[in-house]
This record gives C-alpha cells, structure tokens and sequence, in this order.
C-alpha cells in the first residue's frame, strides 16, 4: 500500500538565489497540502535550505522508509534530482518515484528515455491535482492513462497522457503551512525574520526569448482574491510569526484594480511586515502615483528584469521596453524609499569587451541599488535555444544557472567573458557602498542594503571569486564590515 510520501528539495547552490537568505519550497508546501487532504502521509524535507549533503539525504530517506520519493527540477538542478531519485531506488528497490518542476514538464522526453530506472513518472505542468489522482490509481490499480498530466515509461516508450487543465480557482488549494519549521527561513539582511514564498497569482503574458515562464503557463495568467491573499499573509504572521514574504508572483500587479485592491487592505491591516517582489518597467510607470502605497503596505524591494541596456538587445530579447522607461521606473522605486534591483543579461554569441563596457556604463545610468550582471543560459525550452545551440560549449545542466559561462562568444573565451562579469559586479559595488553608507533619512534601507551587500560577499559565488581580482580598499572592507554578525548560512543553518 502506497501511503507515505516523501518531498525532497534538491541540494543545489550556485552561490545566487542562498545569498540573500532562505525560504520553503512553496510547491512542495502546496502540493502537500493537496496530497494530505487525499489521505496520504507527507513529509517535506528540504535539503537544499537544509545545506544537507548526500551522506544526510540517505540517511534521512532511510529513516523515513516513504513509500514514493518525489523531487523537483529546473535545468541546473536536474543532475542533483536525479541522484536524489537514484539513491532512493538504491535503498529500497521498490519505492515509487516522482520528478515534476519546470526542465521534466519539457523535457521529459529525454529524461525517460536515459533515465527510466530512476524516474517512474514525470509531472507535466501544475501537480496539485495530478499528484493527488497519480497516487490514488496506483493505490486502486486504476488506469494512469486516465491521470491527465503524466509522462512515464512503458513497453520500451514514453507514454503522454493528455494536458492538465490549469486549475482555476488558485485559492482553492490548501497550503500545508503547519508543515514549516520556520527557524530554518531567516532573511540575511534584516535581523529576527522568517520568510515565507507565497503566491497571489500563476501565469506570464510575456514572452521574452530566454525564458520559460510563459510556456509553462501556457500563455496564461490566473489570480487570486485579493482578500484571501492578504488573510493568508495575514494568518502566516498571527500563528507563525512570519515577518517577511517574497511574492512569488512572476506578474502580481497585472490587473490595477486588484493589485491596489492588495495595497488598500495591507495597508488597513498594518501587519508591519516587510514584502519583497517582482515586477515589470509598465506597471511601475502606470502606479508611480501610488507608489507611496506600496512603501505603506510594507513593500520594502522590488525587482524588474531589465535584461539588456540597449535596444537592440531589448528587441532581441523580446523585452517589449524601452531604456529610459526602465530607467525612470528604477528612479521612481528609490524615490518611494523601496530598494530596487536588477539584472542584465551577458554572454551572447557576439560578446566582445566592448559590449561588456557599454552594458556596464549603461548598467550604471540605470542606477539600480542592486543590480546583477547574469550569464545567458541555453535553457533547452527557451525560445532563443536554437540560435545559441552553436554556441553551446558546457554540457553539464547544474551550470546553467546565469552564473557560469555555457556560451563560447565568437570573439571572447569564457574565461574572458567571467572575467569581465566579475569586474562589472566590483565596480559597480565599489561605487554603490560609500553611497549607501553616507545614505541619510531611511535607516531601514540603509541597514538592508549594507547587510545585503555583506550577506553577498559571504555568502555567494562571488566570495570565491573576487579574491582574485585584487584585494578590495580599505575604504569598502570598512563599509562591508560596518554591520557586525550578519545571518549567514554557516550561523543559521540546521
């Protein structure tokens, strides 16, 4: 009898995403929820924030003994995964494993036809409905051809049942927020926080060349009610204690009126917690009158791809903006008191140091607090992949995560293109830090910045890479150590 369920979280760092702190899985959160209330045991255990290595995650699963082992996957996590689903096959032959996320929902073709021992099913798209019926047929001994949203080995082929509809009422789904331990989710920059990710809306109607999103969504956009978002927002501080909340959102002010609907109501609950989102340049401009509201409802970081600093690049990269509006849209988020940042995109096939210093100078113009000089990653789905095939010069899936060079340029090496990313994250820092600290009249922002530039160099891939660059003034080593005993992940890890 298949009853208990184990949600591990792949323990993959590239030193991006852990630098500014850490915080729950809110698929898994979601999905077990959903598989709770079908009648099945649950455990989440998040190796990744855990910083669990291999030797743990074994032992973890071997005290468990679960019954199905289920993970998630984007391209640079795969290879991690995959070992996890290959070590839960090892220890118990029979256990039944799941992969979902978004490289297995299109790539699952691949990933059945080498990896079929290890993976029995992949999840196509959402999996709070399909993961619940996968379960329940494999306890009857139902049809799984009837299990819309599945791929899976069979007869020496990879069988595709039909598309998941999208689930239409989001507010619907019933989060397992109990299952948090809420200690292991801190913010590095500001002191005595747990985050929480949650979700007001699924979907992106833009279609920007490198990404995924839109397809994942099938060209969707769906949202929640703004009443019940803010409740759960709400409840997640009442009986948990949260005090800071990413919205995970890829396009959460979409529609005004909803989204100052969310403002009016934080605002009236004045729940004194600190929100971090994203974004886009329009939305900005269009509320650049109420913009004092989303410093009111907490709104304290704001972050907008900008992904290119000229319009050539914006074309290219089917960013539907202009450089002076998103120019203007940063100012407009610094003006409110907000913390603003960004990133643009580097590592194209025709890349020369002079692009690079021309993407730096206007990479400067936009003035971003933070701002994050990305490499172009050939993520197999994206729309711009069969232009950067050719280009293609690093196979290994865990390095396509915007930090490490895949792309060879026709007229740099990799090593020539990091090189330069490396010297656009210290100049550009080295010109931020005296400004943030001789910043007057918003200690908050201040604070956060300075200890989000410490938390940085602590904690992420640049900490391994700077040294190399030459040692850094003493001037900066001065501001970066203005704040003593930041969080990092060594002192606040289980």
């Amino acid at each position: 009898m298949l009853k208990k369920i184990m949600l591990i979280t792949p323990p993959y760092h590239c030193g991006v995403v852990e630098s500014a702190g850490r915080w729950p899985n809110l698929g898994f959160i979601y999905l077990a929820g959903e598989l709770r209330a079908a009648g099945f045991e649950v455990v989440i255990y998040d190796a990744m924030s855990l910083w669990h290595e291999y030797p743990q995650i074994e032992e973890r699963i071997r005290e468990e003994q679960p019954d199905v082992v289920a993970t998630t996957a984007f391209t640079a996590t795969i290879n991690d995964a995959l070992k996890i689903l290959t070590m839960a096959k090892r220890i118990d032959p029979q256990v039944t494993t799941l992969l979902g996320g978004i490289h297995p929902t299109f790539c699952y073709q691949d990933i059945l036809q080498e990896s079929h021992d290890t993976v029995d099913f992949c999840i196509i798209g959402e999996g709070e409905r399909t993961a619940p019926e996968l379960m329940s047929a494999l306890v009857s001994g139902g049809d799984l051809r009837q299990v819309a949203g599945l791929a899976y080995w069979q007869d020496n082929d990879v069988v595709v049942t039909a598309p998941r509809p999208l689930i239409e009422d989001l507010d619907s789904l019933r989060p397992a927020w109990d299952m948090v331990d809420w200690k292991d989710y801190p913010l590095y920059f500001i002191e005595e926080t747990n985050v929480a990710l949650v979700n007001s809306s699924r979907g992106c109607l833009h279609e920007c060349s490198f990404c995924s999103q839109h397809k994942f969504w099938n060209g969707s956009y769906r949202e929640r009610d703004a009443e019940k978002f803010v409740a759960e927002i709400a409840h997640l501080k009442r009986e948990y204690g949260v005090n800071a909340f990413f919205v995970a959102d890829e396009y959460p002010t979409y529609t005004e009126e909803r989204w100052v609907k969310i403002l009016d109501l934080l605002i009236e609950a004045d729940l004194g917690v600190h929100i971090l989102m994203e974004t886009c340049v329009g939305d900005i401009l269009r509320d650049k009158d109420i913009l004092w509201k989303y410093r009111k409802a907490g709104i304290l970081f704001i972050y907008m791809g900008v992904e290119a600093t000229n319009e050539k690049r914006l074309a290219e990269f089917k960013k539907d903006i202009k450089f002076a509006e998103s120019k203007e849209a940063i100012r407009l988020i610094k003006e409110a008191g907000m913390i603003s940042e960004s990133s643009v995109i580097l590592g194209m096939p025709d890349e020369t140091p002079e692009t690079i210093k021309e993407t730096f100078a206007l990479a400067q113009e936009y003035d971003s607090d933070f701002m994050h000089f990305l490499m172009i990653a050939p993520w197999p789905y994206a729309d711009l992949y069969e232009e950067l095939k050719p280009y293609i010069a690093e196979t290994d899936f865990s390095k396509y995560n915007l930090v490490e060079p895949v792309i060879a340029p026709r007229f740099m090496t990799r090593e020539e293109v990091f090189k330069e990313v490396l010297n656009c994250y210290k100049n550009y820092y080295m010109r931020k830090l005296p400004e943030w600290y001789l910043m007057k009249g918003n200690d908050l922002k201040r604070h956060a910045l300075l200890t989000g530039m410490k938390a940085v160099m602590e904690n992420s891939f640049l900490k391994d890479h700077m040294t190399g660059l030459g040692k850094m003034p003493k001037t900066v080593e001065k501001y970066l150590g203005y704040f003593k005993g930041s969080a990092t992940k060594k002192d606040s890890a289980a």
